[in-house]
């Protein structure tokens, strides 16, 4: 089976919307390409289905040969092309997007930004603050130290036309210095990476995954699993992060999800609502007598997600059992 061919059937096998976020990555021959492979399967089989993502799975945990990376890829095209043209198309591959230096830097974090600044000279500070939108200019300088910070200031307000040459050396100096170091430490790891996607599966296919997974590479599934988010895991959260999570799930939601919960975990979350909220809720749960274990999956897995974006916002802690991560009350 060819890898466009594979591709067309793992397209096929994902819903509509996850296959539209797909394909906006795609460009059209790419597009082409697979859709004309896709109207062409004919019938395929749940198992053929199943053993390519088990190898999905597989090449992307295990880390083989066939996940390329950056040096590899760039390596490989300085065999053909010219240095120029291999640095000028890296340089496009790595992030952030951005259609030139200036629009790539606008996507970079302030603190990032400012941590690489830090260490130049005032007047290269000026020019490439001078060059990023001011919303952003004014949060890395905010992020400089302040004697540093009026150095830069001083010679922005001070500064005039930049000579194409300097402007040009600091492009330069950017490129091969910022952007180059930026890509390789942005680099996920493929487990954490693995761990993301079987954080959103339904409990059956995550479990199917992990059975497929253990019988060829235990060690893998092991680290996959160890990085995983469950809902079980929400038994994890201080009486703060269980009343925030409280707020932000609906309570139709809430009531599925606890229906499939152990009762430890019922008792943490009904432990943290008012006792008329609490008997509201006991309440829905019994009218709503037996549930479908798909819907429990959906409404927990929900939960789950809104959890780890209350974490990515800081407003909730997730502690991952590790001793550097224990609360000290």
């Amino acid at each position: 089976m060819s890898g466009p061919q594979k591709a067309a059937i793992m397209m096929l096998s994902l819903n509509e919307e996850q296959a539209a976020s797909i394909f906006t990555l795609m460009d059209d021959e790419e597009i082409k390409e697979i859709s004309q492979h896709m109207a062409g399967l004919g019938d395929i089989r749940a198992n053929t289905v199943e053993r390519l993502f088990s190898e999905f799975v597989e090449q992307i945990s295990a880390g083989g040969s066939l996940i390329g990376t950056y040096e590899s890829t760039e390596r490989l095209l300085l065999k053909s092309i010219g240095k120029d043209r291999v640095n000028n198309i890296m340089e496009e591959i790595r992030g952030p997007a951005g259609r030139t230096m200036w629009d790539k830097l606008g996507n970079v974090s302030e603190q990032v930004l400012a941590n690489y600044l830090k260490n130049e000279y005032p007047q290269t500070v000026a020019v490439v603050l001078t060059k990023i939108k001011p919303d952003h200019a004014a949060s890395v300088l905010g992020i400089l130290p302040e004697a540093f910070a009026m150095e830069v200031v001083i010679r922005m307000l001070n500064m005039e036309m930049v000579q194409k040459e300097i402007l040009d050396g600091v492009e330069k100096t950017l490129r091969t210095e910022f952007m180059s170091n930026l890509a390789r430490t942005n680099r996920r790891d493929p487990f954490e990476m693995m761990a993301e996607i079987f954080n959103n599966f339904d409990r059956n296919t995550e479990t199917r995954f992990l059975t497929s997974l253990e019988e060829r590479h235990r060690d893998s599934a092991e680290k996959i699993k160890a990085l995983m988010f469950v809902f079980e895991d929400l038994g994890q959260l201080d009486p703060s992060g269980i009343q925030t999570l409280l707020r932000a799930v609906e309570k139709a939601k809430l009531a599925v999800a606890l229906k499939g919960a152990s009762e430890q975990l019922r008792d943490l979350f009904f432990t943290n609502m008012s006792e008329r909220a609490g008997k509201i809720l006991r309440e829905d749960m019994d009218d709503m007598g037996p549930v479908r274990l798909r819907d429990v999956d959906e409404a927990q897995s929900h939960m789950v997600n809104i959890a780890r974006n209350l974490a990515d916002k800081g407003e909730i802690i997730i502690a991952d059992n590790k001793d550097d991560d224990e609360l000290i009350y």
